[in-house]
């Protein structure tokens, strides 16, 4: 669906300095005696372009609730990422339920060359730089998943050195 850059106001309300986007809202219909009653979820994802990222999914009666709790559930939920410069330090595949994914890391000026759920997620923790594929289910709740949980498996050189040594 939209794409939302907006700076939203924490609780306090002061602004904070997280990138928010839409990743998608589905729209659910429930039968009753009446009518149909409609319900909205949506998946959010927060991050502040300098390796920080989460990810919410808020359901409600009114899309901007829905929004506004899947917002306030990535805030919860922000994880650090290992970066290198603008792109990542190596090849990973995550997964999550049926959805899969790979990224390769790409050279400065290549661009994110992904598609799906993956875009917000890179974008919103900073990468600027990367070659993804989505390799198992198109539903982009899984997807967005499955790259959270690649890049959760991301090292530095220095980590994995340490490892070793």
């Amino acid at each position: 669906m939209a794409m939302n850059r907006d700076k939203r106001r924490n609780e306090s309300g002061a602004n904070d300095d997280l990138d928010e986007r839409v990743v998608f809202v589905n729209r659910c219909a429930k039968t009753v005696k009446g009518g149909r009653r409609m319900s909205f979820s949506a998946v959010v994802v927060v991050g502040d372009h300098e390796g920080k990222v989460g990810v919410g999914f808020g359901k409600a009666n009114e899309v901007s609730d829905a929004i506004r709790k899947g917002g306030d559930a990535a805030r919860k939920a922000m994880r650090p990422v290992v970066l290198h410069g603008k792109t990542i330090p190596h090849d990973v595949t995550g997964t999550c339920d049926g959805g899969r994914v790979l990224l390769k890391p790409a050279p400065d000026g290549t661009g994110l060359i992904v598609g799906g759920g993956m875009r917000p997620v890179l974008e919103a923790v900073g990468i600027r730089d990367a070659v993804g594929k989505s390799l198992g289910s198109k539903n982009r709740l899984n997807v967005v998943k499955a790259t959270l949980n690649a890049l959760a498996q991301l090292r530095s050189a220095e980590e994995i050195a340490a490892l070793r040594a």
